[in-house]
């Protein structure tokens, strides 16, 4: 029921945020940037399992690891950014975010090319 917990910190800092947000209106950034990333250390702490579940792909895989590697670095770029971009979006910066969004895509097709490239090839030499 962790689902509960991280639900009730964010109602609880957004309810904070919009409570100071009347008198100090700086506070009330600092509460959501606070209530945000305590939400991403609580979801953060799942990447054990995740990474035993790569592994485990891994041992049904014929490859170095490569494969696995690059679903984590994409994972990690998409949660990295959409945290990064919604404190931007939160604080007022939308366009600072929005070039977050787009480097993200744009690492995210850098990243997956390779693969792209060796699936191209088995499909050629079939």
């Amino acid at each position: 029921m962790e689902i509960l917990k991280i639900t009730l910190i964010g109602i609880t800092g957004v309810i904070l945020a919009i409570l100071l947000k009347q008198w100090k209106s700086d506070f009330s950034m600092y509460i959501s940037i606070a209530t945000s990333f305590l939400i991403f250390v609580l979801v953060s702490s799942k990447i054990q399992y995740i990474i035993n579940a790569f592994n485990t792909f891994n041992k049904f895989l014929d490859s170095n690891g490569s494969y696995v590697g690059l679903l984590l670095k994409m994972a990690g770029i998409t949660y990295v950014s959409e945290f990064a971009s919604g404190i931007c979006k939160d604080s007022g910066y939308t366009a600072v975010a929005s070039q977050i969004e787009i480097f993200a895509r744009i690492s995210m097709l850098v990243i997956s090319l390779p693969v792209v490239i060796t699936l191209l090839e088995t499909i050629g030499g079939l």
